[in-house]
């Protein structure tokens, strides 16, 4: 696999979306209670301000998109906390048949290497309870609990 990472274009978009409805199917599957099927996720208008910044990347092999990562930057600061600037993994997916080859590891490679030239303080994620293989891969990639969220039904 010949893999890339790069910036998100208008051109994706039907990937982009087709991605997204894959992991919100997934959603669904777990808490239907919670999650439904939708089929405007992602409005064009809106990707189209998304691909405006420097926000929205794209996984790339041999010219189809098998993996989307979107970003968001926060500054953190109160009076209870640490000053810190960090980088969210906001969404993070990839297409199913491309599932366990490495795409979500270049994806970090890539918020490392953001982390790293923007001079952050760290990189926080969250993840679905019940995605235990995303979240196998995110501890064995180095991430650790930083908080849990419960609810009580």
């Amino acid at each position: 696999m010949n893999c890339i990472i790069r910036n998100a274009q208008m051109s994706d978009y039907d990937s982009v979306v087709r991605i997204l409805n894959q992991g919100q199917a997934l959603h669904i599957n777990w808490r239907p209670d919670i999650y439904k099927p939708n089929d405007a996720l992602l409005p064009k208008a809106v990707f189209e301000e998304i691909v405006k910044g420097d926000t929205f990347y794209i996984a790339e092999n041999e010219g189809n998109v098998i993996g989307i990562l979107e970003l968001i930057f926060r500054h953190i600061e109160s009076p209870a906390q640490v000053t810190r600037d960090i980088v969210f993994i906001d969404t993070m997916a990839v297409d199913e048949p491309y599932r366990g080859m490495g795409v979500g590891h270049l994806f970090f490679e890539k918020v490392k290497e953001i982390k790293a030239e923007k001079n952050l303080d760290g990189i926080e994620l969250q993840v679905n309870a019940k995605n235990k293989a995303a979240y196998e891969m995110y501890c064995n990639y180095g991430f650790t609990e930083k908080s849990i969220n419960m609810e009580l039904l």
